[in-house]
Protein backbone atom coordinates (compact mmCIF):
# COMPACT_ATOMS: atom_id res chain seq x y z
CA UNK A 1 0.00 0.00 0.00
CA UNK A 2 1.34 3.18 -0.93
CA UNK A 3 -0.48 6.45 0.53
CA UNK A 4 -1.59 9.20 -1.54
CA UNK A 5 0.79 11.29 0.80
CA UNK A 6 3.37 10.05 -1.50
CA UNK A 7 1.31 9.48 -4.27
CA UNK A 8 0.13 13.28 -4.45
CA UNK A 9 2.99 15.06 -2.60
CA UNK A 10 2.71 18.76 -3.98
CA UNK A 11 6.59 19.43 -3.56
CA UNK A 12 8.42 16.08 -5.04
CA UNK A 13 8.71 15.59 -8.75
CA UNK A 14 6.98 12.81 -10.65
CA UNK A 15 10.44 11.46 -10.38
CA UNK A 16 10.73 11.76 -7.26
CA UNK A 17 7.40 9.90 -6.34
CA UNK A 18 8.15 7.15 -9.13
CA UNK A 19 11.78 5.91 -7.63
CA UNK A 20 10.29 5.85 -3.72
CA UNK A 21 6.97 3.73 -4.95
CA UNK A 22 9.48 1.46 -7.13
CA UNK A 23 11.82 1.49 -3.38
CA UNK A 24 8.76 0.61 -1.45
CA UNK A 25 7.84 -2.31 -3.76
CA UNK A 26 11.16 -4.43 -3.39
CA UNK A 27 11.99 -7.25 -1.25
CA UNK A 28 14.36 -6.28 1.55
CA UNK A 29 17.99 -6.25 0.72
CA UNK A 30 17.57 -5.04 -2.76
CA UNK A 31 20.19 -2.81 -4.22
CA UNK A 32 18.77 0.98 -4.29
CA UNK A 33 21.80 2.60 -5.36
CA UNK A 34 22.06 5.40 -7.99
CA UNK A 35 23.44 3.02 -10.37
CA UNK A 36 21.31 0.25 -9.99
CA UNK A 37 17.75 2.40 -10.36
CA UNK A 38 19.56 3.97 -13.61
CA UNK A 39 20.41 0.66 -15.09
CA UNK A 40 16.52 0.15 -14.24
CA UNK A 41 15.17 3.21 -15.51
CA UNK A 42 15.79 5.22 -18.47
CA UNK A 43 16.21 8.21 -16.52
CA UNK A 44 20.37 9.17 -16.03
CA UNK A 45 22.07 9.06 -12.79
CA UNK A 46 21.74 12.76 -12.96
CA UNK A 47 17.85 12.77 -12.57
CA UNK A 48 18.15 9.98 -10.26
CA UNK A 49 20.61 11.29 -8.33
CA UNK A 50 18.08 14.45 -7.64
CA UNK A 51 15.61 12.26 -6.78
CA UNK A 52 17.08 10.38 -4.30
CA UNK A 53 17.93 14.00 -2.37
CA UNK A 54 14.67 14.99 -2.78
CA UNK A 55 13.20 12.10 -1.01
CA UNK A 56 15.86 13.26 1.53
CA UNK A 57 15.00 16.42 2.31
CA UNK A 58 11.39 15.26 2.49
CA UNK A 59 12.08 12.50 4.89
CA UNK A 60 11.15 9.62 2.62
CA UNK A 61 14.57 8.43 2.71
CA UNK A 62 17.93 8.12 4.95
CA UNK A 63 21.32 7.14 3.50
CA UNK A 64 24.35 6.18 6.10
CA UNK A 65 27.99 6.19 5.54
CA UNK A 66 28.53 2.41 8.23
CA UNK A 67 31.80 1.02 8.43
CA UNK A 68 31.14 -2.88 8.37
CA UNK A 69 32.99 -5.11 10.41
CA UNK A 70 35.98 -5.30 8.15
CA UNK A 71 36.38 -2.13 7.83
CA UNK A 72 34.84 -1.33 4.53
CA UNK A 73 32.87 1.54 4.56
CA UNK A 74 29.17 1.31 2.65
CA UNK A 75 26.47 3.49 1.94
CA UNK A 76 22.91 1.89 3.67
CA UNK A 77 19.57 3.33 2.79
CA UNK A 78 16.88 3.43 5.01
CA UNK A 79 13.16 3.82 3.30
CA UNK A 80 10.49 5.22 5.18
CA UNK A 81 6.69 4.52 3.94
CA UNK A 82 5.77 7.86 5.81
CA UNK A 83 8.33 10.14 6.88
CA UNK A 84 6.42 12.00 10.59
CA UNK A 85 9.99 12.58 12.93
CA UNK A 86 10.36 16.24 13.59
CA UNK A 87 13.25 18.32 13.13
CA UNK A 88 15.54 17.18 16.10
CA UNK A 89 14.07 13.69 16.58
CA UNK A 90 15.15 10.53 15.79
CA UNK A 91 14.05 9.31 12.52
CA UNK A 92 11.09 6.65 13.14
CA UNK A 93 12.42 3.02 12.72
CA UNK A 94 12.55 1.76 8.75
CA UNK A 95 10.22 -0.33 7.58
CA UNK A 96 12.58 -2.63 6.23
CA UNK A 97 15.99 -3.89 6.37
CA UNK A 98 19.02 -1.39 5.51
CA UNK A 99 19.73 -1.98 2.11
CA UNK A 100 23.61 -1.49 1.59
CA UNK A 101 24.75 0.50 -1.72
CA UNK A 102 27.86 -0.72 -2.67
CA UNK A 103 30.33 2.49 -2.72
CA UNK A 104 31.25 3.25 -6.26
CA UNK A 105 34.75 1.68 -7.20
CA UNK A 106 37.73 3.50 -7.18
CA UNK A 107 38.50 5.45 -10.65
CA UNK A 108 41.13 2.92 -11.64
CA UNK A 109 43.72 4.79 -14.41
CA UNK A 110 44.71 2.31 -16.52
CA UNK A 111 48.35 1.20 -16.48
CA UNK A 112 50.64 3.12 -18.79
CA UNK A 113 51.43 1.09 -21.78
CA UNK A 114 55.03 -0.18 -21.62
CA UNK A 115 57.15 2.05 -23.38
CA UNK A 116 59.10 0.46 -26.77
CA UNK A 117 62.65 0.63 -26.37
CA UNK A 118 63.15 3.89 -28.40
CA UNK A 119 60.87 5.63 -26.34
CA UNK A 120 62.20 5.22 -23.41
CA UNK A 121 63.64 7.46 -21.72
CA UNK A 122 68.06 7.49 -21.94
CA UNK A 123 69.66 6.68 -18.98
CA UNK A 124 71.94 9.21 -17.51
CA UNK A 125 75.02 8.80 -19.23
CA UNK A 126 78.31 9.53 -16.94
CA UNK A 127 80.80 12.12 -18.00
CA UNK A 128 83.59 11.74 -20.11
CA UNK A 129 86.74 11.28 -18.50
CA UNK A 130 88.63 14.34 -18.16
CA UNK A 131 85.38 16.42 -18.19
CA UNK A 132 85.45 16.63 -14.38
CA UNK A 133 89.41 17.74 -14.41
CA UNK A 134 88.75 20.30 -17.02
CA UNK A 135 86.43 22.17 -14.56
CA UNK A 136 88.61 21.48 -11.41
CA UNK A 137 91.74 23.45 -13.35
CA UNK A 138 89.53 26.25 -14.48
CA UNK A 139 90.94 27.94 -11.69
CA UNK A 140 94.62 27.95 -12.97
CA UNK A 141 92.93 30.16 -15.58
CA UNK A 142 91.34 33.01 -13.46
CA UNK A 143 91.44 32.45 -9.89
CA UNK A 144 87.73 33.14 -9.38
CA UNK A 145 86.86 29.64 -10.93
CA UNK A 146 87.11 27.87 -7.81
CA UNK A 147 84.22 25.62 -7.91
CA UNK A 148 82.63 23.49 -5.42
CA UNK A 149 82.98 19.61 -6.10
CA UNK A 150 79.42 19.80 -5.85
CA UNK A 151 79.33 22.43 -8.86
CA UNK A 152 82.04 20.47 -10.53
CA UNK A 153 79.96 17.08 -10.56
CA UNK A 154 76.57 19.13 -11.88
CA UNK A 155 78.28 21.02 -14.70
CA UNK A 156 80.90 17.67 -16.28
CA UNK A 157 77.97 16.13 -18.37
CA UNK A 158 77.15 19.74 -19.94
CA UNK A 159 81.45 19.57 -20.84
CA UNK A 160 81.15 15.84 -21.99
CA UNK A 161 78.66 17.09 -24.65
CA UNK A 162 81.57 19.69 -25.77
CA UNK A 163 83.91 16.95 -26.19
CA UNK A 164 81.41 14.10 -27.86
CA UNK A 165 81.03 17.25 -30.43
CA UNK A 166 84.49 17.19 -31.30
CA UNK A 167 85.75 20.53 -29.28
CA UNK A 168 89.26 19.86 -27.74
CA UNK A 169 89.50 20.15 -23.94
CA UNK A 170 92.28 23.34 -24.99
CA UNK A 171 88.99 25.53 -26.48
CA UNK A 172 86.68 24.44 -23.82
CA UNK A 173 89.05 25.63 -21.24
CA UNK A 174 89.63 28.91 -23.30
CA UNK A 175 86.13 28.96 -24.23
CA UNK A 176 84.72 29.11 -20.09
CA UNK A 177 87.68 31.33 -19.04
CA UNK A 178 88.12 34.54 -21.16
CA UNK A 179 86.14 37.11 -21.33
CA UNK A 180 84.68 36.67 -18.02
CA UNK A 181 82.52 39.68 -16.20
CA UNK A 182 84.53 41.20 -13.64
CA UNK A 183 81.84 41.68 -11.41
CA UNK A 184 81.12 37.97 -11.03
CA UNK A 185 79.84 36.57 -7.86
CA UNK A 186 78.44 33.41 -8.90
CA UNK A 187 81.14 31.66 -11.46
CA UNK A 188 79.23 28.12 -11.54
CA UNK A 189 76.05 30.04 -12.86
CA UNK A 190 78.03 31.86 -15.54
CA UNK A 191 80.03 28.61 -16.64
CA UNK A 192 76.19 26.90 -16.87
CA UNK A 193 75.39 29.36 -18.76
CA UNK A 194 77.84 29.14 -21.44
CA UNK A 195 77.88 25.45 -21.39
CA UNK A 196 74.25 25.54 -22.76
CA UNK A 197 74.46 29.27 -24.84
CA UNK A 198 77.48 28.57 -26.82
CA UNK A 199 77.17 24.64 -27.28
CA UNK A 200 78.40 23.85 -31.09
CA UNK A 201 77.02 21.68 -33.54
CA UNK A 202 77.72 18.34 -34.39
CA UNK A 203 80.25 18.44 -37.10
CA UNK A 204 78.69 17.49 -40.44
CA UNK A 205 79.60 14.04 -41.39
CA UNK A 206 82.78 14.18 -43.65
CA UNK A 207 82.48 13.38 -47.76
CA UNK A 208 83.16 10.08 -48.56
CA UNK A 209 86.85 9.54 -50.45
CA UNK A 210 86.88 8.70 -54.06
CA UNK A 211 88.34 5.04 -54.31
CA UNK A 212 91.37 5.55 -56.25
CA UNK A 213 91.22 3.98 -59.98
CA UNK A 214 93.32 1.09 -60.45
CA UNK A 215 96.64 1.92 -62.14
CA UNK A 216 97.40 0.60 -65.75
CA UNK A 217 99.99 -2.00 -65.73
CA UNK A 218 102.95 -1.19 -67.89
CA UNK A 219 103.20 -3.10 -71.57
CA UNK A 220 105.50 -5.83 -71.12
CA UNK A 221 109.49 -5.42 -72.25
CA UNK A 222 110.47 -6.39 -75.66
CA UNK A 223 113.37 -7.42 -77.51
CA UNK A 224 114.01 -5.18 -80.68
CA UNK A 225 114.30 -7.14 -83.64
CA UNK A 226 116.44 -4.72 -85.14
CA UNK A 227 118.96 -3.94 -82.44
CA UNK A 228 118.04 -6.23 -79.47
CA UNK A 229 117.54 -3.39 -77.04
CA UNK A 230 114.65 -3.98 -74.47
CA UNK A 231 111.71 -1.87 -74.89
CA UNK A 232 107.61 -1.90 -73.86
CA UNK A 233 105.69 -3.12 -75.97
CA UNK A 234 102.44 -5.08 -76.04
CA UNK A 235 103.55 -7.52 -78.78
CA UNK A 236 107.40 -8.13 -80.08
CA UNK A 237 108.89 -6.23 -82.62
CA UNK A 238 111.08 -3.16 -83.18
CA UNK A 239 111.59 -0.09 -81.00
CA UNK A 240 111.10 3.08 -82.35
CA UNK A 241 114.65 4.19 -82.75
CA UNK A 242 114.87 0.82 -85.87
CA UNK A 243 113.16 0.92 -89.15
CA UNK A 244 110.26 -1.12 -90.00
CA UNK A 245 111.30 -4.78 -90.89
CA UNK A 246 110.00 -3.73 -94.67
CA UNK A 247 112.30 -1.05 -95.09
CA UNK A 248 115.40 -2.53 -93.82
CA UNK A 249 114.70 -5.53 -96.22
CA UNK A 250 114.36 -2.68 -99.34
Amino acid sequence: MVGNHLLQHRELSATAIGVATYIQSLPDGAPVGIKALAGRFPEGEVRIASALRELERHGYLERRRERLEGGRVVTRTYSYNKPGSAPGEPPPPPDREPVPDPDPAPEQKPDPAPESEAEAAPEAQPPRPGAADLLAGLRRRDPRLLLAERDVRRLAPSVSAWLERGVDPETVARVLSSGLPEDMRRPASVLAYRLTALLPPHLPLAPPTPAARPSARPDPLQNCDGCDKAFRAPTPGRCRSCPPAAAAAA
